[in-house]
């Protein structure tokens, strides 16, 4: 969502700008076709005939006799008197909010059909389209013609929104005119409107781009002054004042505002200032989106000012200004609308007995060179390099981590984590011919210990030491704890010395110099300090590329919607780590753009060099040596920094660590390992530049020779060599390997019956009277009515007569909200909640970092007990840069060949032309893709049709009409609307925290830890939501309205799915069901949203998602009937998950072991002293 991953708001995290061109310029296109550099190609079409549209925008022509409007991203004609309507565009370019021009011979329109926005001119004779305007990365909207039909006057922002600025652009040429150069940066002026007088621009402006849980006012009119440049405010309404339209004789203004609930029309008299309502109600606004097509549909005064003709209904109407009887302007139009290819696959739940662990971690080669010592599983192992066979190196069921090598290459020292008590730092000597290593607890306290490292005197270790209750009462979203100190610690044990506070430092390390600790930290950079924390010295700041579009009319954010937390520490050993604003930073006003920090500074063990982790960037910088105050390293470009830079990898990395001589470079991805060799690098390099230069001369010989002889090979032949060896990539490759850490997978062995339950098997409209379901091991054997199954001698049958029994619910967006970075906890609460309330299958969309691999090798493993957990890992954002489709091919196979996700979130990637090469990757690589949403109606729409098989969060616009029904029908997109957290009103969330009594919940008590218990239940308001808004009426909510939007979309033959958002951990799938559910869809429908219609969005329906023989026992038992009272969802009473049936209450094991769910430390936690006032 745009999240407080937007609403702390995802920067994007770190990211290319490049110089390379995105698309070509659209040249005027010829016969009428418009022309059009998007890569992707329509394949499939979907026709329908409809008289009602959403979101409507539209021009009435100077002579009156012609309306121009958009619908689904086309443009129509259509008679004054209403009719057929006429298309002027088709294919899969969005085209929309067009304009006529003064003469009425041209429009303007905004149209991605260059690969990006721009604004676009065409001739009604569709004899010349002309682009306006220059580039792909920007964003524009609601074009409008000066009265002299000179200029148009549009809004500009950053491609991914931000405060857009009117700028001003001369139809004949030029780059345009900033009119708003006075205005505050974060001030977003849309909707320019003109008069009679072309000196006067009324517009409407707000400060920011958006405002989750929005309060009034939003917008006000703004008048701005093109002889003097400066503006003035023309309203004050509390309902806030948008989309101004003035009269052609300059006497009358109508502008659109709220009151109340709803939008309507006001109409102003510019001569007495008098006020009225012309219509009410009409079109909900999009105040409360980022409004990619303004606030309101474009509409327009006809050319006797005495009607506006407007849209609203879905319709279009003429109303009077003299407030007689409007009059509907009917039309028909028949929609041919284009779509990519399909991209959907089928994918199995992986049931082998032993699987691959999917990642390695903290990885540390050994100072001898022979070994590399990595954590896998939450456990230390050790691998003889080049590729020997990994091994533990103890044999305790404890989380370990951060291993790190003693000088002499024969012991390891790590740290480990318990959740109730908490972590030590332990020395294991390496046998790897010995049955078990002599283990020793080298600290007399336990804590939270993280980021050791060895002297090279051998004799003390550096480490990072916090308090236990730091990360036991962490909720998520941890990112360090609040206060850290730097101790030395002696290396066979005793008392630690402390260093010095961490102060924002982390990742300690050394040099061959014993005497120096250096650490990093994004504020002060790379810096090294003595044993007592005494002669601090600077010595290298590295920072990356601003991401594409930073700057200019506001950054670029990001949106999921309240999701993320302030990172507290700034470096966080070694892992790729989204970035993010801040929980007291407004995405309504973005800071300036800086270019992002380093995540991770390494010096190398001679100090010459240093590794630098930007993003999943790897590189290596000369560290050079200026004097007191660290030198600023930009890697933006490579060739052009300040001192050597090489960029090391290609796909992506983490963990990057020096060998002991400095010369070699390791990193893993998943559990590829790569080893780069710095001086067999440079071997390939040089031999490269002077076989180039061989090559150079060779052709300067060559063309001399032409030029005597007047004869020579084509001027374009060099050219295509060139092009032929930059297909080759010719160059150093580092070696990667794969390491194979084996672990066997959690399966249950043992056959039961569940008998006597109706049985909503979502095999269509199935329902089992008195049922009986026969499980063996972890699937499903059989179903059917009871003595139709035939039960092997020796089942359990389980009683569950008189209940109900249903698929596990699948949750298409679920965040754990967020997962415990780093040091891993033994168990995760969230998980717990998930399952005790009956999801039993998750994906989340945007993981921010890679640990989610780990928990689902522990949950696979059954060490740690939830659902089954399906991610798209950390999302591809804008930060990627992307190039071009081969380049898109390189930044997907971090999912198709190492995480093995299946899928991934595009999210906001760029620009359409950039969209489309994802979406085209993600096909000819196996991968369904899902993609954020983003408070964009536009945006969502072009998803759709260019193929993408997702959309997380709500369309925020709101009523949708036929056009939207059925584009959902033909692009058979699934759309998880969470109106949990919708975008285009309050968060769902708000209406349950106000009306149910959650403090006497006692099943929601005992399985939400209680520090988030407290911050959502107990309070709410602005310290828990992303915008200021803690409290709403009931029909303050546009929720209700998106409902019967999901109704109609599933009536038609869409597809809707259920996704929690990790709002209210368990609680909240229910939440969301309920929601879908109060616009009119059955009890049924919704049930197969929360069930197999998410197991096919997802690829899983051939495993989960419905009862049915062969597939994964996945089993919800209920008291009551949630047919009859959705509500009843949670009336759980048993839950089975793979298999294993648990206690709904407790998730204590009833079948087919006997085995009780351990108290969780935080269960414990209240508070329990002898002093203090007794009853």
């Amino acid at each position: 969502m745009f999240s407080r991953f937007t609403r702390n708001t995802l920067l994007f995290a770190l990211g290319t700008i490049g110089a390379a061109a995105l698309a070509a310029q659209g040249a005027p296109g010829a016969n009428g076709a418009p022309p059009t550099t998007l890569p992707l190609k329509a394949t499939r079409t979907h026709e329908f005939t409809t008289t009602k549209g959403t979101w409507i925008s539209l021009d009435v022509s100077p002579d009156g006799q012609t309306i121009v409007f958009d619908m689904l991203g086309q443009l129509y004609t259509l008679p004054i008197g209403g009719g057929k309507a006429t298309a002027l565009t088709s294919g899969l370019p969005y085209n929309s909010q067009p304009r006529f021009s003064p003469d009425g011979k041209k429009i303007a329109f905004v149209s991605d059909r260059s690969g990006g926005d721009n604004v676009w001119t065409m001739s009604l004779d569709l004899k010349d389209t002309t682009q306006i305007t220059k580039g792909n990365d920007n964003g524009y909207l609601s074009p409008e013609w000066t009265p002299d039909g000179k200029y148009i006057v549009a809004s500009k922002s950053g491609g991914l929104g931000g405060a857009a600025k009117l700028w001003l652009y001369n139809v004949d040429g030029g780059n345009g005119i900033n009119l708003m150069t006075a205005e505050p940066p974060t001030r977003k002026t849309v909707g320019a409107a003109f008069g009679k007088d072309g000196r006067y621009i009324w517009y409407a402006a707000r400060t920011g781009d958006w405002q989750y849980n929005a309060v009034g006012p939003q917008y006000e009119l703004w008048v701005y002054d093109r002889e003097n440049g400066k503006s003035t405010q023309m309203s004050t309404r509390f309902g806030s004042g948008f989309r101004p339209a003035l009269s052609p004789d300059g006497k009358l203004l109508v502008y659109a505002t709220r009151y109340e609930t709803k939008t309507g029309l006001r109409l102003r008299n510019l001569e007495t200032q008098a006020e009225e309502w012309l219509a009410y109600p009409v079109q909900r606004d999009e105040m409360e989106s980022r409004a990619p097509l303004d606030a309101y549909p474009g509409y327009s005064f006809t050319p006797d000012s005495k009607a506006i003709v407007v849209t609203y209904g879905g319709e279009i109407w003429r109303v009077p200004v003299d407030r007689s009887a409007p009059t509907k302007i009917p039309f028909t139009a028949d929609v041919k609308m284009a779509m990519g290819p399909e991209v959907k696959f089928t994918y199995r739940v992986d049931t082998t007995t032993n699987f691959t662990a999917h990642q390695i971690r903290d990885l540390a080669p050994s100072p001898d060179g022979t070994k590399l010592a990595f954590t896998a599983l939450d456990r230390v192992w050790v691998m003889d390099l080049p590729n020997g066979k990994p091994a533990r190196v103890t044999g305790n069921e404890i989380g370990e981590y951060a291993p790190t090598w003693a000088p002499d290459s024969k012991s390891l020292a790590y740290v480990t984590w318990n959740d109730e008590k908490g972590g030590q730092i332990m020395r294991a000597s390496w046998q790897p011919k010995k049955t078990a290593a002599t283990i020793t607890q080298l600290t007399q306290s336990p804590g939270l210990y993280s980021e050791i490292a060895w002297s090279p005197a051998g004799d003390r270790i550096v480490a990072v030491r916090a308090a236990a209750r730091e990360l036991q009462d962490a909720v998520g979203g941890f990112r360090g704890p609040a206060a850290a100190d730097f101790i030395a610690v002696p290396a066979n044990g005793g008392p630690a010395t402390l260093i010095m506070p961490a102060s924002g430092l982390g990742n300690p390390h050394f040099t061959s110099n014993p005497d120096r600790i250096y650490a990093y930290g994004r504020r002060d950079g790379l810096v090294s300090f003595r044993w007592d924390g005494t002669d601090m010295k600077y010595h290298l700041k590295v920072t990356g590329p601003l991401p594409p579009g930073a700057g200019g009319n506001g950054s670029p954010l990001t949106l999921d919607a309240g999701l993320v937390k302030r990172e507290s520490r700034e470096s966080i050993g070694g892992r790729a780590a989204q970035l993010f604003y801040g929980d007291d930073d407004d995405p309504a006003e973005p800071n300036p753009p800086t270019p992002p920090a380093a995540s991770l500074v390494i010096m190398a063990p001679k100090g010459d060099q240093a590794i630098a982790m930007v993003g999943m960037d790897i590189y290596t910088v000369e560290v050079p040596q200026v004097g007191a105050t660290a030198p600023t390293v930009s890697v933006a470009n490579p060739a052009n920094a300040s001192v050597p830079v090489k960029k090391l990898n290609d796909v992506g990395g983490e963990f990057p660590a020096w060998s002991n001589d400095g010369r070699t470079v390791r990193w893993a991805l998943a559990n590829a390992l790569w080893t780069y060799d710095l001086d067999r690098a440079k071997v390939v390099e040089d031999s490269l530049k002077t076989d180039a230069k061989v090559k150079a001369a060779a052709a300067r010989d060559s063309a001399a020779k032409a030029k005597k002889d007047s004869t020579g090979a084509p001027a374009h032949a060099p050219a295509a060599k060139a092009d032929s060896a930059k297909k080759e990539k010719p160059g150093y490759k580092p070696l990667e390997q794969r390491v194979v850490v084996t672990a066997v997978r959690d399966t249950p062995r043992g056959t039961v019956v569940l008998r006597g339950a109706r049985a909503i098997t979502m095999k269509g409209d199935e329902i089992i009277e008195n049922a009986d379901v026969l499980v063996r091991d972890n699937r499903i054997a059989a179903i059917g009515a009871r003595g139709s199954v035939q039960v092997p001698a020796g089942a359990r049958v389980i009683d569950v007569a008189g209940k109900t029994i249903m698929p596990g619910f699948v949750d298409t967006h679920y965040h754990p909200q967020w997962l415990i970075p780093s040091i891993h906890t033994n168990q995760v609460w969230q998980y717990l909640a998930e399952l005790a309330y009956g999801t039993t299958t998750t994906r989340d969309p945007q993981t921010a970092s890679t640990d989610f691999l780990s928990y689902e090798d522990r949950v696979e493993t059954g060490e740690v007990v939830g659902p089954r957990i399906y991610t798209t890992g950390p999302g591809v954002f804008i930060s990627e840069n992307i190039r071009d489709l081969d380049h898109a091919r390189t930044v997907l196979k971090k999912y198709s060949q190492y995480y093995d996700t299946k899928t991934l979130k595009m999210y906001m990637t760029g620009n359409r032309q950039q969209r489309e090469w994802v979406i085209m990757a993600a096909k000819e690589l196996g991968l369904m893709p899902t993609t954020e949403g983003g408070l964009d109606f536009k945006l969502n729409i072009t998803h759709g049709t260019d193929g993408y098989p997702g959309i997380e969060h709500t369309l925020p616009i709101t009523p949708k009409f036929d056009d939207v029904f059925q584009w959902y029908k033909g692009t058979q997109v699934t759309n998880s609307p969470t109106l949990i957290v919708e975008y285009g009103g309050p968060f769902g969330e708000g209406w349950f925290y106000q009306s149910e009594n959650l403090i006497g919940d006692a099943k929601l008590k005992h399985f939400t830890h209680p520090e988030d218990f407290d911050a959502k239940v107990r309070r709410r308001g602005m310290g828990n939501a992303p915008g200021p808004a803690g409290f709403a009426v009931k029909e303050e909510y546009a929720m209700w309205q998106h409902a019967q939007d999901v109704a109609k979309t599933v009536a038609a033959g869409g597809r809707i799915g259920v996704g929690s958002h990790g709002q209210l951990q368990g609680l909240g799938m229910h939440w969301e069901i309920w929601l879908l559910q109060s616009g009119g869809l059955s009890t049924h429908d919704a049930l197969k949203a929360a069930t197999i219609v998410g197991a096919e969005a997802i690829g899983l329906a051939t495993d989960v998602g419905s009862l049915e023989p062969g597939k994964m026992a996945d089993i919800l038992v209920l008291d009551r009937d949630p047919l009859a009272d959705i509500r009843n969802t949670n009336s759980l009473s048993l839950v089975m998950k793979n298999g294993r049936l648990f206690d709904a209450n407790t998730l204590d094991e009833v079948y087919p072991r006997q085995k009780k769910l351990p108290v969780q430390q935080w269960m414990t936690n209240a508070p329990d002293a002898t002093a203090g006032i007794k009853p």
